[in-house]
C-alpha cells in the first residue's frame, strides 16, 4: 500500500506539488493535544491508515471532539470500533454516520472503493460468531478490501465449508473467526495457500473459559500460516487482513 509520505513524493516528482508544500505537510503537526486525547495526526502518514477511535468507554461527546479535530486537520474517512448504540445515536447528530449495530462500528465519511490485490474472506464457526466476524469484515471494507463473508461453517458440519471451496482457496486472506474448540482455523489453514487469521471468540460453554478454550486451539494449530489475534478482537484481524491483501513487492 502506498503511504501518504509516498504519495507526498510522488507529487513532487511529477510537478503536482512544490517542494515547499511537501514539506510543509510533512512538518505538519504530529499529534493535537485536546486535553481528554493526543489525537495522532501522523498515524497515516506512519502505517497508511489513519487513527481508529475505540468507542468503548468514552462518551460520545469525547468521541465527537476527537473527530472534529481528525476533520479539521483534513482527515474526512473515520472508523470508529466498539460503539454503542446510544453512543451512535448522539454522535450521529454531529457527523454523518453510518451505524452497524451487529458489529458495533461506525462509519463516518466516504466508504473507499476496494484497490487490495484479492479478495479477504471471513468465516465463522457458528452464528454467534457473527459479531465478531462483522466487525473484521467491516474493517476491512473500511480499508478498501473486497469481502466475502462465508457464515456458519464450523466443523460440526464439514460439508458446509467444503461447500465454499473455491472461495476459500482462491482468497487472498482468510479470517477464521470460531468459539467453542476453535477448530475451524487449523481446518482452513490446510485448505488454502494464503495467510489465515484465526480469531478465537467467547461463543461456548463453560469449559471454553470465555474464549481461552479456542484461543489456545488455535495458538497450537497444526496447520501453517495461521497467526491469531485476540479473543474477539475483531478490528485486528480486519486491520491486518486489509494490510497484508495490500502489499506490494518493495523493490
Amino acid at each position: 500500500m502506498n503511504s501518504e509520505a509516498r504519495q507526498i513524493l510522488e507529487s513532487v516528482k511529477n510537478g503536482a506539488m512544490s517542494v515547499d508544500e511537501a514539506l510543509l505537510k510533512l512538518k505538519t503537526e504530529p499529534f493535537e493535544d485536546i486535553g481528554f486525547a493526543k489525537v495522532d495526526l501522523h498515524r497515516k502518514l506512519r502505517q497508511g491508515q489513519a487513527e481508529v477511535i475505540y468507542g468503548a468507554g468514552k462518551t460520545p461527546e469525547q468521541i465527537i471532539g476527537i473527530i472534529d479535530t481528525m476533520n479539521k486537520n483534513g482527515q474526512e474517512r473515520v472508523l470508529i470500533t466498539r460503539l454503542s448504540p446510544e453512543a451512535a445515536t448522539i454522535v450521529a447528530k454531529s457527523h454523518p454516520l453510518v451505524y452497524y449495530e451487529t458489529a458495533k462500528i461506525g462509519f463516518v465519511g466516504e466508504q473507499s472503493e476496494a484497490d487490495g490485490i484479492g479478495t479477504v474472506v471471513v468465516a465463522t464457526g457458528g452464528t454467534s460468531d457473527i459479531p465478531v466476524a462483522e466487525e473484521a469484515a467491516l474493517t476491512a471494507e473500511f480499508m478498501g478490501n473486497k469481502v466475502t463473508r462465508v457464515y456458519d461453517v464450523g466443523v460440526a458440519g464439514l460439508h458446509r465449508l467444503l461447500s465454499h471451496k473455491e472461495d476459500i482457496m482462491t482468497a487472498s486472506v482468510v479470517i477464521a473467526v470460531a468459539g467453542m474448540e476453535g477448530a475451524l482455523a487449523s481446518v482452513i489453514g490446510g485448505l488454502c495457500d494464503c495467510p489465515v487469521i484465526a480469531v478465537p471468540t467467547s461463543v461456548g460453554y463453560g469449559a471454553s473459559f470465555g474464549g481461552l478454550s479456542a484461543l489456545l486451539s488455535m495458538l497450537n494449530s497444526c496447520a501453517s500460516g495461521v497467526s491469531v489475534v485476540n479473543i474477539d478482537n475483531g478490528f485486528g484481524a480486519g486491520y491486518l487482513a486489509g494490510m497484508i491483501n495490500h502489499m506490494e513487492v518493495k523493490k
